[in-house]
């Protein structure tokens, strides 16, 4: 196998994770945050995750690789995620904010990585952009909240 094909795939395979844990940890804020406004949100970025999780899986189908249907995620968040169910115990929105914003710079910053990859064969490439486009907007949409004037820190 061609060392950019193996390089795709792992790349490929890493975002997959990294936007499972997205898709988990927006699903559980979006089910215990106190907002519903915010609850809308987290439903939304939590189904964006799962079609950009699917476009990801269709281009490995088509490279020839084996997909799996489950990721590592088995009831616990990971890579930025972890400390989301504390700050949704407070049933402050600033904290949940903070912990999602810090879950999207884990993805963001993979996303990052697989583009600056020399490896990548142009198609896959091109969804990874598109896709890193998306999860920066909504990171820096959920920093806006946090940072904003409705959701801020009570002191």
């Amino acid at each position: 196998m061609k060392s950019e094909i193996k390089s795709t795939l792992k790349t490929l395979n890493d975002l997959i994770e990294i936007l499972r844990d997205g898709q988990h940890g927006y699903r559980t804020a979006a089910q215990d945050v106190k907002a519903p406004e915010l609850a809308r949100l987290f439903n939304r970025y939590s189904e964006q995750r799962a079609e950009f999780i699917f476009q990801l899986q269709t281009r490995l189908s088509g490279l020839g690789e084996k997909v799996e249907d489950s990721g590592s995620v088995t009831g616990s968040l990971h890579r930025g995620w972890i400390n989301l169910k504390a700050a949704l115990s407070t049933n402050e929105p600033h904290a949940v904010l903070a912990e999602v914003e810090r879950g999207e710079d884990a993805a963001v910053d993979a996303f990052q990585k697989a583009l600056d990859s020399q490896d990548l064969d142009l198609p896959t490439r091109d969804i990874i952009h598109r896709q890193y486009t998306d999860v920066k907007a909504a990171h820096d949409h959920v920093k806006q909240l946090r940072d904003g004037v409705t959701y801020r820190k009570a002191s």
